[in-house]
């Protein structure tokens, strides 16, 4: 028997589907969406829980033998011990691949052409016709630092409208096995990119970009790689597209890389504070363009049904001992 424990929003089909496999029993608390102790009249026997945030009294569960989360981002299970008490965890990789890609697509058209310019012109009433607002994306040059979900659908839909895509990798692009894809999405089996580039090739990647998108969670060795010596690299003419972690552009070297027009803009999703706070430079930037971190689309209804997708699939896996779907190594959840 597999006793799972739900802190999420329910799907009532998908809840259906988990109730119908063979050997499991299921309790439902109320979602809380912050790290907070069990509810009092919670079971602690439970081998499966599926939350966005651990309970903080995960320690008083012993049986726990899997955290199903429903982020791609797994900071929440970072140095809390898990490794180390044999307890498997899985994250969210691959629901949110769609959606972030398509806004990073919409903010190089966005930027490319200068669409908050046009906007302002709008609200002023200015009729121009300006070349920079008529520039064309075909044939530019787009870097991905990352060949993650969100990296290869990226390249996907960029390779279909006519861009060269290079990327930066740590090792080398290895076709995907045991990570979530929805159907038809990214690439795979890692062959689209034009050109690979390693770590130690980090110059060569940036050095004649038109754009560039980080695509790498924030983790101990990314928070703060993008900093002066990256952000000069680039071409005045580049702009930088962040849907990734906030720290991993560092902030002051951002600003500055903005003031003295090291680059030519940016766009950012994700932020160094939640919410920015009115007073903060980037929003009096002209060219840069700011979200408040919805390229994920965690509201829309395609999040919940993929991420009960995941959970319901490894519930099945768990249950046959076999390979879990985005399953994090022991470096993941040590903070490497």
């Amino acid at each position: 028997m597999l006793n799972i424990l739900i802190d999420m929003p329910i799907v009532e089909e998908r809840l259906e589907q988990l109730h119908n496999i063979p050997g499991v029993n299921v309790e439902i608390i109320p979602f809380r969406e912050t790290s907070e102790p069990l509810p009092a009249t919670a079971s602690k026997n439970f081998d499966i829980i599926f939350c966005t945030f651990p309970p903080i009294n995960l320690h008083d569960c012993p049986s726990i033998r899997l955290i199903q989360i429903s982020s791609v981002g797994y900071n929440q299970l970072v140095q809390i011990g898990l490794a180390e008490q044999g307890v498997k965890a899985c994250n969210g990789q691959g629901i949110f691949d769609v959606p972030i890609a398509e806004w990073n697509m919409g903010m190089i058209f966005q930027l490319a052409r200068n669409m908050r310019g046009m906007y302002r012109n709008q609200e002023q009433k200015v009729w121009d016709r300006s070349a920079l607002f008529q520039t064309e994306i075909r044939g530019s040059k787009l870097g991905i630092w990352g060949y993650g979900g969100i990296g290869r659908e990226t390249t996907r839909l960029a390779k279909a409208m006519g861009m060269h895509v290079q990327v930066l990798v740590r090792d080398a692009i290895k076709p995907r096995e045991q990570i979530y894809c929805v159907p038809g999405v990214g690439d795979p089996e890692g062959i689209l990119p034009d050109l690979v580039f390693t770590e130690d090739q980090e110059t060569e990647f940036l050095q004649d970009l038109d754009f560039l998108i980080l695509a790498v969670p924030l983790t101990n060795h990314t928070e703060g790689m993008i900093g002066e010596r990256q952000l000069r690299a680039l071409p005045p003419t580049a702009y930088i597209l962040n849907p990734s972690r906030g720290p991993i552009i560092q902030e002051a070297a951002l600003l500055r890389a903005l003031r003295e027009q090291w680059i030519a803009g940016a766009a950012l999703d994700t932020h160094y504070y939640y919410p920015m706070p009115p007073e903060h430079p980037l929003w009096e930037f002209p060219n840069v363009i700011m979200t408040p971190h919805i390229s994920g689309s965690s509201q829309s209804t395609h999040f919940l049904e993929r991420i009960w997708s995941i959970f319901i699939e490894n519930v099945k896996r768990l249950a046959n001992n076999e390979p879990l779907l985005n399953e994090l190594s022991s470096r993941q959840l040590q903070g490497e």
